[in-house]
């Protein structure tokens, strides 16, 4: 049986996407997937550190603060992203064979487990954000469904949780679309 197969089923929701959800007060985002949906990162899953990281420019300022970003940072798109890097393990790698640069050969983030810390676009995973009508609209990203091991595994669901998952610093940007590639 398959961890999907043996996780906890989730409280029903009657409501139907998209719908409203205050994320914190003040702060609105239209969900665009089923409420039911849950997620919790698992032990050894690293698909989420094989993309590119966005920084956004908050993002950029508090990463300097924790890290020297000489080595770390690389300029695409005319935004900065954490450059990714070939990594000694291939269950932790990209086709490529590189993945995100502060990712260890443990399978752990050093920002996460140094700074208890993590740029936005990490927060979000495997959530997709986008703007429509000035309005934040949140997904679930099309590529998590194949790869992401942490959904439907859990109790803990993510229309719930949305302020752990949405950071506050999105509805100050002015464009806080989250699937942009390195």
């Amino acid at each position: 049986m398959s961890d999907a197969e043996n996780a906890p089923s989730a409280p029903k929701d009657s409501r139907e996407p998209p719908f409203r959800v205050e994320v914190r007060p003040g702060d609105e985002a239209v969900v665009e997937f089923d409420p039911t949906l849950t997620f919790e990162c698992v032990d050894d899953c690293t698909w989420c550190c094989r993309h590119g990281v966005l920084l956004y420019e908050q993002d950029l300022l508090e990463l300097a603060a924790r890290e020297s970003i000489n080595q770390a940072v690389t300029r695409a798109h005319g935004r900065d992203f954490v450059r990714r890097e070939p990594k000694a393990r291939d269950d932790h790698v990209d086709e490529d064979g590189a993945a995100c640069y502060f990712l260890g050969d443990d399978g752990l983030c050093a920002l996460h487990d140094e700074h208890d810390w993590k740029p936005a676009r990490c927060s979000v995973f495997p959530l997709s954000v986008h703007v429509e009508d000035g309005d934040i609209h949140v997904s679930i990203r099309d590529s998590a469904h194949e790869h992401c091991e942490g959904l439907d595994v859990s109790e803990r669901r993510v229309v719930d949780n949305l302020d752990a998952f949405l950071p506050e610093l999105l509805w100050e940007l002015d464009d806080p679309t989250t699937e942009i590639e390195l």
